[in-house]
């Protein structure tokens, strides 16, 4: 939910833009300005978070603005290493992101669909066996904190389906740009064109989806929202 407020249009416009740049840079390898313009999208999308939420900001918009500043740190910190290191050091950073949103979305469960028919859950276990089943034997050493990882993403996207309908579907985008992620790591024989493309373009749909849907239920009446 974009509010009508300047600012916060303003905000998620510029998070819109760079967005844009920054596929545009995937798409056509201008490396040099990759990290810079992925560097910029959480800080914006928090920022569009901050001014659009009502005062104070209840407990699901602060945990979402925590969850927005790990994912920061998990596109930005894994610069400063490099290899497996590297890998971890981002897989670390979104592993708390996810759990911050796993606490923020958890008092909606009651509301979500998905906890009174769970046969609607088997979607969600197929994809993350199917990552965990083509992705562990070129793991290696890093099964454990991927299979952790995949775990926590895959409740992640439960979860999100008791918010609003764009959380989602962020949730469900979120799962799958790390998918992509994970393919391209460990599966040989992933092979997808402009997969860096897809990866941020999922991911930055995901997170906006989140926010957008958060902020809509936020503004349901008090006695709707957990406190």
């Amino acid at each position: 939910m974009i509010p009508r407020e300047t600012l916060p249009r303003v905000l998620f416009s510029l998070f819109a833009l760079v967005t844009a740049v920054h596929l545009a840079v995937q798409a056509f390898g201008a490396e040099a300005w990759s990290r810079p313009t992925q560097a910029l999208l959480m800080p914006l999308l928090a920022a569009f978070v901050w001014t659009a939420a009502p005062r104070p900001h209840g407990r699901p918009v602060r945990l979402v603005l925590v969850a927005l500043f790990f994912s920061w740190l998990g596109d930005t910190a894994p610069a400063l290493a490099s290899g497996d290191a590297a890998f971890l050091v981002m897989v670390g950073f979104f592993l708390v992101a996810q759990v911050v949103y796993i606490a923020a979305f958890a008092p909606w469960w009651a509301r979500s669909p998905l906890g009174t028919n769970r046969t609607l859950l088997v979607p969600y276990g197929v994809v993350v066996a199917g990552l965990v089943v083509l992705c562990a034997p070129g793991a290696g050493a890093l099964l454990v904190p991927v299979l952790v990882y995949g775990l926590l993403l895959g409740t992640t996207a439960v979860l999100s389906v008791g918010v609003h309908r764009w959380t989602a579907i962020g949730g469900a985008l979120f799962l799958l740009s790390d998918g992509l992620i994970a393919l391209r790591a460990f599966s040989p024989g992933f092979d997808l064109p402009l997969s860096g493309v897809w990866v941020m373009l999922t991911y930055a749909a995901a997170q906006a989806l989140i926010v957008l849907g958060v902020l809509a239920r936020d503004r349901e009446p008090a006695e709707e929202v957990p406190a």
